[in-house]
């Protein structure tokens, strides 16, 4: 069980840039879902998916980019076992002590499950894909390596598939970035996060997470080779993009 997020409570002189270290890990859970607007949402949205990616295949290939502890993985594998699938998911991240917390959540759960300690920008898909998602993480890869990792996941997927992909965005309109981020820091305050934490998260994400608009988005993914791609969610500075090869 996650525990409680407190890793910015108190007072840091000298905030380091964040990672996803072993601390990080610990609270993983309940740092995502206080601080993630939907995060729920969006998993229903992919589960939903599945009623209609998989009509052909009895055993669909899933890559989840950035697994982190599992969660979208545990609850792939219930919902595909219950359709009578027979599902490959193969998750990867670059941070073994979110992995060793995905292993013990997923431990017991139905199907094959592999969970690969990996860098995404170096790896290379075995297995033509079914279904990729990837929540969360592209903000995470650097921008100049964004783009031959999208036409990596583009030419993954077998013709008529699906590609889920969930970010966080920057504003369009610059005079409208400030109120949104502001507006996005009240729904963190909700979920009790002080002041100094929210404070002190932004300055470690600063240097480490960089979002784009999503026009530039959307071109990317165009530029990548889908043929189709709609923004399918949006709240706020958060948004999902189904695209289809």
């Amino acid at each position: 069980m996650s525990k409680v997020d407190q890793i910015f409570k108190n007072n840091i002189i000298g905030v380091r840039d964040f990672e996803f270290n072993q601390s990080v890990a610990e609270v993983f859970d309940d740092m995502v879902s206080r601080s993630v607007p939907f995060y729920d949402e969006i998993h229903k949205i992919i589960l939903d998916l599945s009623n209609y990616a998989f009509k052909d295949s009895k055993n669909p290939v899933i890559y989840d980019l950035g697994c982190s502890t599992g969660t979208t993985l545990k609850i792939l594998s219930k919902k595909l076992f219950e359709m009578g699938l027979s599902p490959h998911l193969i998750g990867i991240d670059s941070s073994a002590p979110m992995l060793e917390q995905a292993k013990f959540k997923l431990d017991g759960s139905l199907g094959k499950i592999d969970i690969l300690n990996e860098d995404l920008t170096n790896f290379n898909f075995d297995d033509p894909a079914d279904l990729v998602v990837m929540n969360y993480t592209l903000q995470f890869i650097p921008t100049g390596k964004r783009f031959e990792l999208l036409k990596k996941v583009y030419e993954s997927l077998r013709p008529n598939r699906y590609f889920l992909l969930t970010e966080k965005i920057k504003t369009q309109k610059n005079d409208f970035d400030d109120l949104i981020t502001d507006l996005y820091y009240d729904f963190k305050a909700r979920n009790g996060y002080s002041k100094l934490e929210i404070a002190q998260k932004r300055e470690a994400l600063e240097n480490v997470m960089k979002p784009i608009t999503p026009a530039e988005q959307l071109e990317a993914l165009s530029l990548a080779g889908f043929k189709k791609s709609e923004m399918i969610f949006r709240w706020y500075n958060f948004a999902c993009y189904l695209c289809l090869k």
